[in-house]
């Protein structure tokens, strides 16, 4: 499914109301920018699974992978604006192949350098030098495992996938990675197998400390909850298994006003693997570049009016505003 057929989809389905007209209830809108506090690169959807959730439909065929002038524009402009936090993204970040030379580089700013690792390409030979890469730029590391119980979280990513994860996380562990005084850190994305929302992150949280300590021996800093968001193959499997209708009137009947003021668009810049710029990733699998006179391509970079944009919202948006508050960063509010 496209992304103007997804739109399409988002758009008849409920009897909700639009989220535009949701939040002109609130009187929050329209949101407009804080400032750019976040630059979030994805460096393409090439990757080597393809899990079942994923908004990005990223796996081992997909041909987009960003280039190096375009990864040189992002350092370009790093280098000339306080932006604190590099986020990188993919598909997996580790099969561009400008991934090491792009972190080496990234690291000489001094800035919040995160990449989002499926963990998995680790274990091959042709990727292990990333385990001393990410030491040697202190790079924090974000994971996803849907789970801590085995059968739940392979359910969402594929068979074995799991097992994969807990030897890299060993193989972090002995690098120093979670554990006390090190200031490696590896967090883990915890997001539902099912159609419904995360639970509470501070309870979850305990719980995979102490589940993945006594059942594996595996260390790690924080949990983040995301809320899955109707976009690419979540989508598809919301429709597939007849549960779209209600999963939307789920979110709309979870909107928290209070997480309208928190949601990452805000602080946040996404850069796709082409150069285009949105709001947030998933706006980038959307198609829904940023708008209202600002740029649209990291080429034509203007902080003053990027980080002053009105925000592009749809109806996927009360995803990021249902319960707690969803973000890259978890939870952003109580519910």
């Amino acid at each position: 499914m496209d992304a103007r057929e997804q739109l399409r989809v988002l758009g008849r389905i409920g009897d909700y109301p639009p989220f535009v007209g949701k939040i002109r209830e609130v009187q929050k809108f329209p949101l407009k920018a804080k400032g750019i506090d976040i630059l979030q690169i994805n460096l393409g959807k090439l990757c080597n699974l393809s899990c079942r959730h994923c908004h990005v439909e990223a796996g081992p065929k997909r041909p987009e992978v960003m280039t190096k002038p375009v990864m040189a524009k992002c350092l370009e402009i790093l280098q000339s604006v306080p932006i604190s936090t590099i986020d990188i993204t993919g598909g997996a970040p580790e099969m561009n192949p400008h991934l090491e030379w792009f972190l080496a580089e990234a690291a000489g700013l001094q800035r919040r350098l995160i990449v989002r690792s499926n963990l998995t390409l680790l274990l091959e030979e042709h990727y292990r030098h990333f385990l001393d890469a990410f030491v040697q730029n202190k790079v924090e590391i974000v994971t996803s495992l849907p789970d801590y119980v085995e059968t739940k979280s392979d359910r969402q990513r594929g068979t074995g996938v799991f097992h994969k994860v807990i030897a890299a996380m060993r193989e972090l562990n002995s690098r120093g990675y979670g554990m006390p005084g090190s200031g490696l850190c590896i967090d883990i994305v915890h997001n539902p197998v099912g159609a419904y929302l995360p639970g509470d992150q501070a309870a979850l949280e305990h719980e995979y400390h102490a589940r993945l300590l006594a059942d594996h021996g595996v260390h790690f800093n924080q949990l983040f909850c995301l809320t899955n968001l109707p976009v690419g193959r979540y989508l598809d499997y919301l429709i597939a298994s007849d549960n779209l209708e209600d999963y939307l009137s789920v979110l709309y009947q979870s909107f928290n006003p209070a997480a309208v003021d928190n949601v990452m668009c805000l602080t946040t810049l996404s850069v796709g693997w082409n150069g285009s710029l949105y709001d947030c990733d998933f706006n980038q699998m959307l198609d829904l570049t940023v708008n209202h006179g600002a740029p649209n391509n990291i080429m034509d970079f203007d902080m003053e009016k990027l980080k002053n944009r009105e925000i592009v919202i749809n109806n996927h948006c009360y995803g990021c505003v249902a319960g707690c508050g969803s973000s890259c960063q978890g939870a952003t509010t109580g519910a």
